[in-house]
């Protein structure tokens, strides 16, 4: 009987080079195992974990504060010197509206004397008691009247209208006052027209 192959015949062992491939390529797969997997987050060309900081700085708290205090300090400066600022324009405008009050007070007086036969003295004693208390009422908000007969003439604070010659008087001196001015603290409000001496 013959058949094509024997059952009871043992295959033919594998050849040496065969066996030498096999036990290199269980030594490559050993070896892969043991290292390190690469880290897709560190360094994709070594392979290697990026270094890591030793802590978080925290913000310095302290500095903070004290710039928040220094920032609320100068807030609350401005504020109250812009509310200031505020205040005296009002009071400045106010002034400027009851200025022409004022001198027509001024006119009438001066009007009520230089005519005693035509007004009673109970009429021009009342016009000069109103007249002390608006001074006095702009005097406690600090305006004040500002031009005065023989002082020298200053072009920040008079308004020369006229020129004479004047006896006794020197050249440059307030010899009469047209329209009075007035001064809020340093500023002028409203500058005295004046004749002065020539």
């Amino acid at each position: 009987m013959q058949s094509g192959s024997d059952p009871t015949v043992p295959e033919q062992a594998p050849p040496e080079a065969e066996l030498a491939q096999a036990e290199a390529d269980a030594q490559a797969e050993v070896i892969e195992a043991d290292a390190p997997a690469e880290v897709i987050e560190g360094d994709a060309v070594t392979g290697q974990e990026p270094a890591v900081d030793a802590e978080p700085v925290e913000p310095d708290y302290k500095d903070q504060w004290l710039r928040s205090v220094a920032e609320l300090d100068n807030f609350r400066k401005r504020t109250s010197r812009d509310a200031a600022q505020a205040e005296q324009r009002g009071i400045a405008k106010l002034a400027r509206e009851l200025l022409p009050t004022l001198d027509n007070l001024d006119r009438a007086i001066n009007a009520a004397e230089a005519h005693p036969e035509s007004s009673s003295p109970e009429l021009v004693g009342g016009l000069q008691r109103v007249q002390q208390e608006l001074l006095a009422a702009l005097a406690r908000v600090g305006i004040v009247r500002d031009a005065a007969v023989g002082e020298a003439f200053s072009p920040h604070q008079h308004e020369a209208v006229a020129q004479q010659p004047a006896e006794g008087q020197q050249a440059g001196t307030v010899i009469e006052i047209y329209e009075q001015g007035y001064m809020i603290g340093d500023e002028v409000l409203r500058a005295a027209k004046v004749v002065v001496a020539a």
